[in-house]
């Protein structure tokens, strides 16, 4: 009875998501506030009715109904409980019902946290994402129901997929959907703006806290999803240019670009067209990864097995939305007014800057992304466009990106002074240079270019204390005054300063886990030893195991510094019994920032087993910059003035006078 709810609920939802997505808009036309408001519960009671479905397929999976095609498929009743849960998205039709939750959850935080926008311009945003709403609901119905039954009811399931068996796993797509679906609410508000035909700074106001939330969970869902990767499948990397990582990574870039754009748009008033196709851009790439996932085109370990009517129908609601979006601002765009001006040399010129390099570094990704399919698609001939190209093409676009970062937060607005920027910054310059020499000569390996590429790392992270550092005058005025000047900035400056330190810490990991890294692949037998990173590890033999759905062949590993045992470790090969499929299951060792990661391969007929082992310098490093990445944008966020609408707590306390009755007070 508890499915067939959760089946009515969303038959429910796509006729208030239809509602709303029409009587709103032709509120806001007519200037009709009833109809308008209608935007605002009808938003409320779509997320709940969605809720309520999404509540009824997670009820299934946890008692294993196994009489719910979709439970049967993907879950298995010795499965742990946590898996159980994370098995409702891990595969197609369930991730589709969290896309739908997610989006609608944004809906209804528009809903309630927007009570100072324009009617007109508040009615027309839910209305668009009703419209989304709309057609995700009839995708789902139509071509991916998680509610149809089996009768009879099979005694069990198939299990859940081995390698969405992780912890990684429950928390990746959650992030990733909060950020690729939360640009959802920038793209609405850039067609509501020009259905109205009005852009202003207010506007990139309203924007800015929208798009930074999306930014935080897309940069912390990306982060997560690299590391599961690097550890749950066994191939010792952290980034592989699989076209779905790129299919995530596409939004971030253009995300980024279009934060830095709506900055420059709220403090000017410039860059309004710019900022607006952003908007249209970066939530059209996230559209186009549900595609790639989705539609069968593509081969990976992260997509979903889907046929292509899927795809075809996913591909509709791409013509429709992207199609008419770019239709709408072709129309509009001519008829908004361009903003403010500014030189060059200037804090907006440095935006502007960072805008063209990320939009081409975008173009980039998506190019060689979506090449071999547009070959195939024309050719049949198949090609493999591999990691080669991108790190060339898209870390040459990167350098120049990485060495201007500091200097933005220097320049003045309007008009700056480039060489006061750099007579801040040339301490920084040979710090950094120092360091990535000393960090070079203590590895003593590598390409010498690595030492700038090192360098640059440092550089990231320096140029952001710098910036701190002289906006609170230190070295000019007391130690006790300077702090309270760092105390007294707002939390966006210490959110950027932040998010670009953690850029730094990431692009010194990359640098240094690339250059100083080893592999070594050899088999072993018990007592064999092999040396790694100034470690003796040691194999002490192979043990069998057996958990709650699998059973697996577990090999121990010793790990000395000279003639001192410093850890152990596990690296297991997995046979889970209902899909009979194998994982590999790595024995990750963390020294500080660097680790030493071992893999088992195949046995052999000697009695032997062959065992990769790497050696990762500072490898931590990489999701360690991602994660301050992920707080600096909560930091900025906790920002009084990124919260829309807020009253500041100076007018909150003052008391209202009435005229005349000021003289008898």
């Amino acid at each position: 009875m508890i499915i067939e709810i959760g089946h009515y609920a969303l038959v429910l939802a796509l006729a208030t998501a239809l509602i709303v997505s029409v009587m709103p808009m032709i509120g806001a036309r007519r200037g009709d506030m009833a109809m308008m408001t209608l935007a605002t519960t009808g938003s409320l009671a779509l997320f709940a009715l969605v809720l309520m479905s999404f509540g009824a397929l997670t009820w299934a999976y946890v008692v294993s109904d196994f009489s719910v095609v979709n439970v049967w498929e993907n879950s298995h009743s010795l499965m742990p409980l946590i898996y159980k849960f994370s098995g409702v998205w891990g595969n197609h039709e369930g991730s589709m019902m969290l896309w739908l939750l997610i989006l609608c959850l944004f809906s209804a935080m528009v809903a309630l946290f927007g009570r100072n926008l324009p009617e007109t311009l508040k009615a027309n945003v839910l209305a668009v994402q009703a419209l989304i709403a709309s057609a995700f609901l009839f995708f789902i119905l139509l071509t991916s129901n998680p509610f149809l039954r089996l009768d009879p009811a099979p005694a069990e399931g198939q299990d859940l997929n081995p390698v969405l068996q992780d912890l990684g796993l429950a928390i990746h797509p959650p992030l990733l959907y909060l950020g690729y679906v939360g640009f959802s609410v920038c793209f609405s508000f850039a067609v509501a703006a020009l259905i109205e035909g009005r852009i202003d700074a207010a506007w990139a106001r309203w924007v800015r806290p929208w798009t930074l939330a999306a930014w935080t969970f897309l940069t912390a869902g990306i982060a997560m999803g690299s590391y599961w990767a690097y550890y749950e499948l066994g191939w010792g990397g952290w980034w592989f240019w699989d076209p779905v990582e790129n299919a995530s990574f596409m939004p971030w870039l253009a995300g980024t670009a279009l934060l830095h754009s709506a900055l420059v748009m709220e403090k000017r008033e410039a860059l309004k067209i710019w900022t607006v196709l952003l908007a249209i851009i970066t939530f059209s790439l996230s559209l186009l990864g549900t595609f790639l996932v989705r539609s069968g085109v593509l081969t990976s370990v992260h997509s979903f097995a889907t046929d292509p009517t899927r795809g075809i129908f996913i591909l509709c609601i791409l013509a429709i939305f992207i199609g008419g979006a770019f239709t709408l601002f072709a129309w509009r765009a001519p008829s908004l007014k361009s903003g403010g001006l500014f030189a060059p040399i200037s804090r907006e010129g440095a935006l502007v800057l960072n805008n063209l390099i990320l939009t081409v570094a975008t173009g980039t990704v998506l190019t060689g992304t979506l090449y071999p399919l547009v070959l195939e698609t024309l050719t049949g001939e198949k090609i493999s466009v591999g990691a080669p190209f991108f790190n060339m093409t898209f870390g040459l676009l990167m350098l120049p990106l990485l060495v201007a970062v500091p200097f933005g937060p220097l320049l003045a607005w309007k008009r700056g002074d480039l060489l006061g920027a750099l007579q801040r910054l040339y301490l920084v310059a040979g710090l950094s240079l120092v360091a990535g020499l000393v960090f070079f000569y203590i590895y003593n390996g590598g390409p010498i270019l690595s030492i700038f590429g090192l360098a640059l790392g440092f550089w990231g992270m320096f140029g952001a204390v710098a910036d701190l550092w002289y906006r609170g005058n230190f070295g000019k005025v007391k130690l006790g005054v300077a702090f309270r000047r760092l105390s007294g900035l707002p939390r966006s400056t210490f959110g950027t300063a932040l998010a670009h330190f953690g850029l730094g810490v990431t692009v010194l990991g990359i640098f240094a886990a690339t250059t100083f890294g080893t592999e070594t692949v050899t088999e072993m037998k018990p007592g064999a030893s092999v040396d790694a990173g100034g470690y003796t590890l040691t194999f002490d033999g192979m043990r069998e195991a057996a958990g709650p759905n699998y059973t697996e062949s577990r090999g121990h590993f010793t790990v000395k510094r000279g003639s001192v045992s410093v850890a152990e470790t596990w690296s297991s090969k997995r046979l889970y019994t209902a899909r009979r499929m194998p994982t590999t299951e790595a024995g990750i060792l963390s020294f500080g920032a660097s680790q030493l990661y071992v893999s088992l391969g195949d046995p052999m007929a000697d009695g032997g087993i062959v065992v990769r082992i790497w050696w990762k310098p500072f490898i931590l490093c990489i999701w360690g910059g991602a994660l301050v990445m992920m707080f600096a944008g909560f930091v900025s966020l906790s920002d009084r003035r990124l919260r829309v609408g807020a009253p500041s707590r100076k007018a909150k306390a003052a008391k209202v006078v009435k005229p005349g009755l000021e003289a008898a007070e």
